[in-house]
């Protein structure tokens, strides 16, 4: 049996090639015609978003397998047909570095002396720094959990917080009802839970005022779980802190108050945006393939639309 294998681009096709044997590589995406053959399995571009799936509807597909871990919209978008498969193993430790990254520059005013090294100051002042410090991060999935293990040498005081109280190989983890507790006792939270209809603007004015005053809001997840109006009040009277890779809207505008209120770092929703990124989605996509070609269930499979037809 021979599969046809979809890629974004020539430099991917240049990456896998040559094709296994029994396996065709096109390169094709959903901005081009329909293709007229069946695709086994199409490998979305980075940076797509769910609103590309349903021109799919013109086109045969089986499986998808997109190169990010989030799949926020994506089972309202699936046409019938296709298995949608997220991205496990592939941005969860550099999205967690890059928050490590931020709580470093919040924490030890890297961002402060960002803005005033153009004008060549030298000033010497005191920030927090990370040792000691009480750390609460919401979400104890693949990132939230690269997170807490890259914290963990900073001689921090970690706690977790997920859906359901449980207790997992690195302690105990609190349920959502604990939240309010929680947020008073933290000098740093950080989200890493997925966008859900449950989590979206879970994040609130509410959530916000039951911060610990001065404390450091940091989120790598999705944008929309924070209210950013309510943030933003936030941080224009210094009652909260705020490191944000992604945001709400993206891209937030220009002229956004964000940009320039002190107390925030911005970065442009590049959690997973390093070189590296090939050595993990390529062989994900090997294996994908492998699979099909063996009659055997892609992996990771997190929208199924194929019940459907």
């Amino acid at each position: 049996m021979t599969i046809t294998v979809a890629l974004p681009d020539a430099t991917t096709l240049k990456r896998l090639s040559p094709a296994p044997e029994g396996v065709d590589f096109v390169v094709w995406t959903t901005d081009e015609p329909p293709l007229e053959a069946p695709i086994d399995l199409l490998l979305l571009p980075y940076s797509v978003s769910s609103d590309a799936l349903p021109k799919l509807a013109d086109s045969t597909v089986s499986v998808v397998q997109s190169q990010a871990l989030g799949f926020n919209g994506v089972a309202d978008a699936l046409p019938p047909g296709i298995a949608y498969c997220n991205a496990v193993g592939v941005h969860e430790g550099p999205t967690a570095e890059l928050a490590v990254a931020l709580i470093l520059s919040a924490q030890r005013g890297l961002d402060v002396m960002a803005r005033t090294q153009p004008s060549g100051r030298w000033q010497r002042d005191w920030y927090p720094g990370l040792v000691g410090c009480s750390v609460l991060i919401i979400g104890v999935g693949g990132v939230g959990g690269a997170i807490a293990r890259r914290l963990a040498p900073f001689e921090a005081s970690i706690t977790r917080a997920a859906r359901t109280a449980r207790t997992d190989e690195a302690g105990d983890i609190h349920s959502m009802d604990d939240l309010p507790e929680l947020l008073a006792a933290a000098d740093i939270v950080v989200i890493g839970v997925p966008l859900t209809a449950e989590t979206t603007h879970l994040v609130d004015a509410e959530f916000l005022d039951l911060m610990r005053p001065g404390a450091l809001l940091v989120n790598v997840s999705r944008g929309p779980i924070v209210d950013t109006e309510a943030l933003t009040d936030r941080v224009r009277t210094g009652a909260v802190r705020a490191a944000l890779d992604v945001v709400d809207p993206e891209p937030l505008p220009a002229d956004h108050p964000l940009w320039t209120l002190p107390g925030s770092t911005l970065t442009p929703h590049i959690g997973g945006n390093v070189s590296s990124m090939p050595t993990r989605i390529d062989p994900i996509v090997r294996e994908q393939i492998s699979r099909l070609r063996n009659g055997l269930s892609p992996l990771n499979i997190v929208v199924d639309t194929r019940t459907a037809q």
